[in-house]
């Protein structure tokens, strides 16, 4: 891969990355609105937002990252089981993906309909306490992958032997 290449796709990681962090700071903030933002009408709202806008453009960069962290993993001296800190961000990146579409994807049409009976003032009965877990876990595992692309900690996954 020359330099010039290798560069696009680093950027791309690095913005399809931002974005996914992005994303998650806003669901952090929906999540917040919701539980504690005064009027039903309002915390209805911001639970309807949550519903209806955040699983697939978090699912997308999130794709995008795990795409490009590939071809960067192949594609340069890094490798994608070469180094721990490689291989940590790409189980860590898999983890969160599958997330996104076994633990969160499936109950945002519950949510969304919970916002719009807190906005129409309908009695709810679903509990969304357990919002705030998945902003918390993939802020926290997304940071690490920062300080894990930064740092590059822990030196090569397998020691070659010698010739």
């Amino acid at each position: 891969m020359t330099p010039r290449t290798r560069k696009l796709w680093l950027v791309l990681h690095l913005l399809s990355a931002g974005a996914w962090i992005g994303i998650d700071v806003i669901v952090a903030v929906l999540v917040t609105v919701g539980r504690f933002g005064g009027s039903p009408a309002r915390r209805g709202l911001a639970y309807q937002a949550l519903g209806t806008f955040v699983v697939w453009p978090m699912l997308t960069s999130a794709l995008v990252c795990l795409v490009t962290g590939l071809v960067l993993g192949w594609f340069t001296k890094w490798g994608l089981l070469r180094y721990w800190w490689v291989a940590v961000k790409l189980a860590l990146n898999l983890v969160l993906c599958t997330l996104i579409v076994v633990a969160l994807q499936p109950g945002m049409a519950e949510v969304r309909a919970y916002g719009a009976a807190l906005s129409a003032g309908a009695p709810t009965a679903l509990d969304v306490a357990d919002l705030v877990f998945p902003p918390t876990v993939s802020l926290t595992a997304l940071s690490l992958a920062t300080v894990l692309a930064v740092d590059k900690p822990w030196g090569r996954l397998r020691r070659r032997a010698p010739r």
